[in-house]
């Protein structure tokens, strides 16, 4: 390859470990909930393997806030929060949620562009490793970024972990998509709340 083709920084980006309320199908948002068993064991499997790698740079990417969605189970949401359960499920990338909540296009610039401030840093100036923790609609957020032409993913797993290139240019290339190797001895719930539209 070109010797512009070597000059990027590398994200390894990680979804964070199952939550108790992944666990009970509740939703988070901004809400910070303690990992169950399941998830410590997925974390301590994917910092072993990915610390070893040399990855030094550990940064968490702010999660979206579902405003009044937080902290209600999926199931009774369009009851008891009817309005912002329906923005949370609208196709629109505009709509806020009620609460505070952000719109999926807000998530979206606020994620890409913080991704994209740690490329800049690094321009012109040889390969660079950095670690984000993070959740799925920041995860969906880049994969937009990198891929826009591209189907919208449908699931993403607790502790999988992509890589994104960020090339001089500002250009995007994924390079590794949902990897779960690390638990191949741990294993995970591939059906678990958390992973797709309906959660947060």
């Amino acid at each position: 390859s070109s010797s512009v083709d070597q000059t990027y920084t590398e994200i390894v980006v990680v979804r964070h470990g199952e939550t108790y309320w992944n666990a009970e199908r509740k939703i988070q948002g901004h809400i910070d909930v303690e990992l169950n068993d399941a998830g410590r064991q997925q974390a301590v499997r994917v910092c072993v393997f990915y610390f070893f790698n040399s990855f030094v740079f550990l940064i968490l990417l702010v999660v979206k806030h579902l405003g009044d969605m937080q902290g209600l189970v999926y199931q009774e949401a369009s009851k008891i929060r009817p309005i912002a359960y329906k923005a949370f499920l609208s196709n629109r990338t505009d709509v806020d949620i009620p609460g505070g909540g952000e719109s999926l296009d807000k998530l979206y610039d606020r994620c890409t562009s913080a991704l994209q401030r740690i490329g800049d840093k690094h321009k012109g100036g040889g390969l660079f490793h950095y670690m984000v923790s993070t959740a799925l609609g920041v995860i969906r957020s880049l994969y937009e970024r990198a891929r826009p032409k591209a189907r919208k993913v449908d699931k993403i797993l607790t502790t999988s972990v992509s890589v994104f290139r960020l090339f001089d240019g500002d250009k995007w290339r994924i390079h590794v998509w949902g990897d779960m190797t690390h638990l191949d001895q741990t294993g995970f719930l591939k059906s678990g709340f958390g992973g797709d539209r309906t959660s947060g």
